[in-house]
């Protein structure tokens, strides 16, 4: 306590010496003692109140207390006297057992008095239930089958709770209502009968399928009232529960399931469309029997049976048995595209789940999917690798078809633009669009594989068309009689090549995404260079076959008759000119190839025929004849040339200045401008080689031997360097006769 009044002093002097710290301050010394004076009133006015709560509180708690002492004190006396009570009502109620028997007694003779009628017209109330089933009163013939069971279970009840053990009187009872249980059986099938036709019952008398909705309502409810006796008593007559509610549910699932297995109308063997026919029929009979349900079944059942949620979920649940039998089944390619397309697509769209006259009720994007993911893969992975070898051999019968025509005596078909063609490229892409069509109605994904596929197996047949072209060329040179259309043929070939280019830029344009063209780039490229092979092949075999017919009149050039007037060139300007009417029906790219390499062809071989040295000028006068021919003839070739690539924009010159450039030199009068010449026309050409030289000096044949010597050693001396846009010529020109030391000595 002194404790406490030390710490009081001591809080109030630090709180006096906070107020009065300036001297203007003792001035509101009163103030300040009566503020001070209020708080202490106020503290202890508060502090007398919560005290005064306080005893109240324990007052009350006291007075309660007592009240619960004496409450206890009554209850304990009670129980006194009950106790003593009940030891002397013992042997009262031993005296009363005999009442209790009779009491019992009583009871199962009301309920057979009760029942009495019933038992005795029970032969007569069988016959006329039997008669009421068979006319279709289904609900009167439930309500005396009722009544039946209703007197059966007394009877049976009560025998039971007078003697539980003695199954004698209880067998004599059930033989005797033995009839009622076939009736009860007869009627069950009936109701089954109208279940397993109820979408069909419902059109057509809606009150009978209302009927037998109402007769397993009654059955649930003496079932359930069947069942609570039961946990009281331990009694439950025969049969019960009949579970008429449930098995209602099983005979539409099997009803569900049956329907959805009988629309196969077809087999593979009667009819190649049999998976489509089938799927097309559930489809139709699925949308239809749901609509039915949703309109007018729903309305002919309690809503607590959802009817119309528990069919959804039974034709959902047959639709992915049936789908897995179909799927385990050994489906040909177009029957696994059938089966998914239906399953992932048509299952969920607006032809089926989908349709807005099921909605909102069924919501197709919560249903599962009829096949799992699994057997989804293994489908696609077979239907890949069935592909796959179904296009290796559909590439290999056209490319045979397409081999077949090449030897025909008619000419291909030309297109639109009059160029010529086979039907082997728009077969091939054909196949490839139909294939691709049907795998995009499953999944962009298996699209793009097919795709892949597709490019890739084009790639391997490119090579055999290549290999296949190459040998058509070969047999051809065995006999060129055979076949009669062979140039026709190979022009087709090389259109085709342009064809097969444009198709597949057309079909990864179609069918591939714009972020999947980076991964096909190489093989696209490679399916690029293989057809350009193929048509710079063609076109080569074409040029071979030109200058086959050329080369008599090519071996003219250069020689006595050619300087006395022979028309060589003429005859070789016509002949060119006659093939590149055929020629014409190649497509540009490969026509202007064509007229390029011809042109280059034709240059070689004429500067070929002036190195052969099968003529050497006498005296200037056959060197300037000569000369000035060789210019003429050059021109010839431009004019031929330039009208053969009009409209190309080909460079046509440049090949003509060479024989012109050639023969320059040979017209050359003075020998001792001759080196410069020479010179003049190795700065052109750097490819010309010695034996280039030496024989062109053969030809004008002026040039001595140690002339020809010292301009060859000193053109040596000073090699020139090759413009970057020249095309060397000279190195495909070789001197078939003596060597240049040889030539010197």
């Amino acid at each position: 306590m002194e404790e406490t009044d030390r710490e009081a002093v001591a809080t109030a002097v630090q709180r006096v010496a906070g107020m009065l710290q300036r001297p203007d301050q003792l001035d509101k010394v009163e103030q300040y003692r009566r503020r001070e004076a209020r708080k202490k009133a106020s503290v202890e006015a508060r502090l007398k109140a919560a005290i005064q709560s306080q005893l109240d509180g324990v007052r009350t708690g006291l007075s309660q207390l007592h009240n619960a002492l004496n409450d206890v004190k009554d209850i304990q006396q009670s129980l006194i006297d009950v106790n003593k009570d009940w030891r002397q009502s013992i042997n009262a109620i031993e005296n009363l057992k005999d009442v209790k028997d009779a009491v019992v007694q009583h009871s199962q003779l009301a309920a057979a008095v009760e029942n009495l009628k019933n038992i005795f017209s029970v032969p007569e109330i069988v016959r006329e239930t039997q008669d009421l089933i068979e006319r279709g009163e289904l609900l009167k013939a439930h309500k005396k089958l009722m009544d039946l069971e209703c007197s059966r279970d007394n009877l049976m009840y009560e025998q039971y709770r007078m003697d539980s053990k003695n199954t004698h009187d209880m067998n004599l009872i059930h033989t005797y209502f033995g009839d009622m249980q076939k009736l009860s059986e007869e009627l069950a099938k009936q109701l089954w009968m109208v279940v397993q036709r109820s979408l069909v019952t419902v059109r057509r008398d809606p009150t009978l399928l209302v009927s037998v909705v109402r007769i397993i309502e009654r059955e649930e409810k003496i079932d359930r009232r069947m069942l609570d006796r039961k946990k009281q008593t331990g009694f439950i007559p025969p049969g019960r529960p009949k579970k008429w509610k449930e098995n209602m549910f099983n005979i539409l699932e099997r009803t569900v399931s049956t329907r959805i297995e009988g629309t196969q109308a077809d087999t593979r063997e009667s009819d190649k469309m049999w998976l489509v026919r089938h799927l097309e029929i559930i489809r139709k009979y699925v949308l239809d029997d749901l609509l039915v349900a949703k309109t007018l079944l729903d309305q002919c059942f309690p809503p607590h049976y959802d009817i119309f949620k528990r069919l959804l979920s039974m034709y959902h649940q047959a639709l992915s048995t049936r789908m897995q039998e179909l799927a385990a089944e050994d489906l040909e390619a177009n029957e696994i595209v059938s089966l998914l397309s239906w399953v992932l697509n048509t299952y969920k769209s607006t032809e089926m789940m989908g349709n807005s006259e099921l909605s909102p009720e069924v919501d197709a994007n919560s249903l599962s999917l009829l096949l799992s993911q699994n057997v989804v893969d293994q489908l696609l992975s077979k239907y890949m690798s069935t592909l796959t070898s179904n296009i290796i051999g559909w590439l290999r019968k056209a490319l045979e078809t397409d081999k077949k025509d090449w030897v025909k005596e008619t000419e291909p078909e030309a297109d639109q633009d009059g160029y010529y063609q086979t039907t082997l490229p728009a077969i091939v892409f054909q196949m490839f669009e139909q294939n691709l069509q049907v795998a995009a109605q499953i999944s962009e994904d298996l699209k793009t594989k097919v795709l892949l596929l597709c490019l890739q197996q084009m790639n391997s047949f490119l090579t055999r068309y290549k290999d296949e072209a190459q040998f058509y060329k070969e047999e051809h040179l065995k006999n060129r009689q055979y076949p009669q259309c062979y140039v026709q043929y190979m022009i087709a070939v090389i259109n085709n090549c342009q064809t097969f280019k444009e198709s597949i830029i057309s079909l990864k344009r179609k069918y591939l995404k714009v972020e999947m063209e980076e991964t096909l780039s190489s093989s696209h490229a490679s399916m690029d260079a293989i057809l350009d092979i193929i048509a710079k092949e063609g076109c080569s075999s074409l040029l071979d076959e030109v200058f086959m017919d050329l080369e008599p009149h090519l071996n003219e050039l250069m020689t006595k008759k050619w300087l006395l007037g022979s028309n060589a060139v003429g005859t070789i300007c016509v002949t060119v000119e006659d093939y590149f009417n055929d020629f014409a029906k190649i497509k540009k790219p490969y026509k202007k190839t064509m007229t390029m390499e011809a042109h280059r062809r034709v240059v070689v071989e004429y500067i070929r025929a002036i190195m052969l040295k099968r003529i050497s000028f006498k005296n200037a006068e056959e060197r300037k004849e000569g000369a000035e021919k060789m210019i003429k003839e050059a021109e010839q070739f431009r004019f031929l040339f330039k009208k053969l690539a009009s409209g190309s924009g080909e460079d046509t010159e440049g090949l003509c200045d060479i024989i012109e450039a050639i023969a320059e030199v040979i017209k050359l009068t003075d020998p001792s401008l001759l080196y410069l010449e020479v010179s003049t026309l190795v700065s052109k050409y750097p490819d010309i080689r010695d034996d280039h030289i030496a024989a062109l000096l053969t030809v004008r044949g002026d040039a001595s031997r140690d002339m020809k010597q010292t301009i060859i050693e000193t053109l040596d001396q000073g090699p020139s360097q090759p413009s970057p846009n020249y095309v060397p010529i000279f190195k495909e020109i070789t001197v078939p006769t003596l060597t240049v030391p040889k030539l010197l000595k």
